[in-house]
């Protein structure tokens, strides 16, 4: 039972962090590069859509086991401390909006999209 709880406890930090990096995304002391890689993350892990969808055997779920977990570790390193510090409050305050899926929903199919039409290209049909 211990270790349900302790994957329920990390979800849930999983979870205020994407928040806060959410709200970091507004904030105008956040470096452009970290908006940039912070706005990615938070549409990747809000999207229901995945790069890689969940029904391929393995891989489906190694994307969300690994690159969210990533792409958190990363921008955190990339916004000043008190800055996140702030954000996380906040983020343990206020609710996360619906509408960051719409927005995160779009991200993920115009990354399928653009990818689609570059490997279109590549392959010479268009």
């Amino acid at each position: 039972m211990k270790l349900l709880e302790r994957w329920k406890t990390r979800a849930r930090e999983l979870k205020r962090e994407i928040h806060a990096l959410a709200l970091a995304c507004k904030d105008p002391r956040v470096p452009w590069p970290a908006k940039l890689l912070a706005a990615g993350v938070v549409g990747y892990a809000l999207s229901p859509i995945d790069l890689i969808p969940d029904f391929i055997p393995v891989l489906g779920y190694l994307d969300d086991l690994l690159l969210v977990p990533l792409g958190i570790y990363f921008v955190m390193r990339m916004i000043p401390a008190e800055v996140l510090t702030e954000c996380r409050l906040r983020a343990n305050d206020t609710p996360l909006s619906a509408k960051s899926n719409w927005i995160a929903a779009a991200f993920i199919i115009t990354v399928w999209l653009v990818f689609g039409a570059w490997l279109l290209r590549i392959l010479k049909v268009l």
